[in-house]
C-alpha cells in the first residue's frame, strides 16, 4: 500500500514530521540553556570581527598570547568607555530631561483638551491612576523580582561571553584544526569552506555594521547636541546600537530621538531632527551600505524581516540582534553543501535573480580554493589504510605532506600567525 502515490506521499509526510519533531526538540533544549547559547554566539561574532587585528599583531612579531591580550583589552576598554560615557551623560542631564518631560506632558494635555480632536482626558487620567496602582501591587513586585532574575542571568551570560571571547581569540584556530581532523576528503573540504565563509560573513557583518552605525550616530548625535536636545550622547549611542537591527533598528532609534526633541525642545526642533534622520538614512541606504558592506550580506529585505521577527520571538532582543548575521551564515553554508541551485541565465526562467558575487564560491580566495582541492584529493583515502600501529599523521606522503593535511611530528600545529594549515584566514 506504500507503493502508490498516496503511500509515497504519506511516507514523505512522516519523514517531514519526524525531522520537524527533532528540530523542535533541539530548539527546546537550546532554549533551556539560552544564556549559554547567546554567550557562545556573541563571543563567536566578536571573535570573527576582531581576529584580523590579532592576526595583524602576530604578523608584526608579537606572540599570539600577547596579541590576544592586546585585542581583548582594547575591546573591554572601548565597551567600558561607552558604558561609562552613557551613565555620566544620563546622570548629568537627567534632572533637565525629567523637568522637560513633565512640561511637555502638560503641554500635550492642554493640546488634547483645547485641540480640534475630541479626546476625553479623563480616560487618560484613569489609565495613569491604574498604572500607579499597578506599580504598588504584588504583581508588580513579582515582575520586579523576575527582572532581578533576568539581570542576574544577563550578568552571568556576559561573564561567560567574555571568557569565551578570550579563548576564541587565543585558541580558535587550534579548535577548528582539531575539529577538521575528524573528517576526510570532500567532507573536510566543505567543512573548511563553511568555516571560512562563517568567519568572513560574521566578521564582515560586524565590522561593516559597526562602521555604518558609527557614521549614523555621529551624523545624528552632533546635530542633536547643536540643537540643544538633552541626552544627545545616549541618544547617539542608541542610534549606534539600533544600527545592528537592519531596517527596524535605525527607524526606532530615530523615532526615539525625535520624541525626546519634541518633548524637550518643541515641535520645530523635532521636525528638524526628523529631517536630519531621513537624510542620514537615505545616505546610509544609497551610499554606505553598498560601499561598506559589499558582498558580506546578500539577503533580500523580506528574508531580513522574517529573520528579525523569528529571532525576536525565539530569543527576544538578543535573538533579533543575532538573527540576521547567522541567517546570512546559514545561506552561505547551504550554498557550500549543495549544488542544486542552477546559477546563471536560464532559457525559460531568464536572468538569475542572484548576482555572481552573492554566491559563496565567489568569495573564496585562490589560496582557499587550492586548499579545498588538496583536501578533496589527498584526504579521500580509507582511514584504515595506514599501516598497523601507525596513525595517519605518521604515514609517508610523496609530496612531503600528510595525505589528510596533518602536521608531521616536531612541527607546530599553527602557522606563522597561529592559524591551522588548510584553514587560511579571510
Amino acid at each position: 500500500m506504500w507503493r502508490d502515490s498516496l503511500g509515497r506521499a504519506g511516507a514523505r509526510c512522516g519523514q517531514v514530521l519526524l525531522i520537524a519533531a527533532v528540530i523542535t526538540g533541539v530548539v527546546w533544549l537550546l532554549l533551556q540553556v539560552a544564556v549559554v547559547v547567546i554567550a557562545v554566539m556573541v563571543a563567536l561574532i566578536l571573535a570573527c570581527a576582531v581576529h584580523p587585528a590579532v592576526r595583524w599583531l602576530v604578523g608584526r612579531g608579537l606572540p599570539r598570547m600577547l596579541a590576544t591580550i592586546t585585542a581583548f583589552v582594547a575591546i573591554l576598554v572601548v565597551l567600558g568607555g561607552v558604558i561609562t560615557g552613557i551613565v555620566l551623560a544620563v546622570r548629568s542631564q537627567w534632572d533637565e530631561l525629567s523637568a522637560s518631560a513633565v512640561d511637555g506632558w502638560h503641554r500635550l494635555q492642554d493640546f488634547l483638551m483645547n485641540g480640534p480632536l475630541p479626546i476625553d482626558t479623563g480616560s487618560i487620567d484613569t489609565a495613569l491612576n491604574k498604572l500607579v496602582g499597578l506599580a504598588g501591587s504584588g504583581a508588580f513586585l513579582g515582575s520586579a523580582l523576575s527582572g532581578i532574575g533576568a539581570a542576574t542571568g544577563f550578568v552571568t551570560g556576559a561573564a561567560l561571553m567574555v571568557v569565551l571571547l578570550f579563548f576564541f581569540l587565543k585558541d580558535g584556530p587550534k579548535l577548528w584544526n582539531f575539529g577538521l581532523r575528524w573528517f576526510r576528503g570532500d567532507t573536510r573540504a566543505k567543512l573548511a569552506e563553511s568555516g571560512d565563509r562563517t568567519v568572513q560573513v560574521l566578521g564582515g557583518y560586524v565590522r561593516g555594521t559597526a562602521i555604518i552605525a558609527a557614521v549614523d550616530a555621529v551624523c545624528i548625535g552632533i546635530p542633536l547636541a547643536l540643537l540643544g536636545v538633552p541626552l544627545a550622547l545616549p541618544l547617539a549611542v542608541i542610534v549606534f546600537m539600533g544600527g545592528f537591527l537592519p531596517i527596524v533598528g535605525a527607524t526606532v532609534a530615530g523615532t526615539l530621538a525625535a520624541l525626546v526633541a519634541l518633548v524637550t525642545n518643541g515641535l520645530v526642533v523635532a521636525l528638524i531632527v526628523v529631517a536630519i534622520i531621513i537624510v542620514v538614512q537615505q545616505l546610509e541606504g544609497d551610499l554606505l551600505q553598498p560601499v561598506v558592506m559589499g558582498r558580506t550580506l546578500r539577503l533580500h529585505a523580506i528574508v531580513v524581516l522574517l529573520a528579525l521577527a523569528i529571532g525576536a520571538i525565539v530569543g527576544g532582543i538578543f535573538g533579533a540582534l543575532l538573527a540576521v548575521p547567522f541567517t546570512a551564515v546559514g545561506w552561505s553554508v547551504v550554498q557550500v553543501w549543495t549544488d542544486a541551485y542552477q546559477a546563471g541565465p536560464d532559457p525559460v526562467l531568464g536572468e538569475d535573480p542572484l548576482s555572481p558575487g552573492s554566491q559563496a564560491a565567489s568569495r573564496a580566495s585562490i589560496a582557499q580554493r587550492l586548499t579545498y582541492r588538496r583536501m578533496r584529493t589527498q584526504g579521500g583515502g580509507d582511514p584504515q589504510a595506514t599501516p598497523a600501529g601507525r596513525s595517519g599523521a605518521d604515514s609517508p606522503d610523496p609530496d612531503g605532506q600528510n595525505p589528510d593535511g596533518r602536521i608531521p611530528d616536531g612541527q607546530s600545529p599553527d602557522g606563522p600567525d597561529g592559524d591551522p594549515p588548510g584553514h587560511p584566514d579571510e
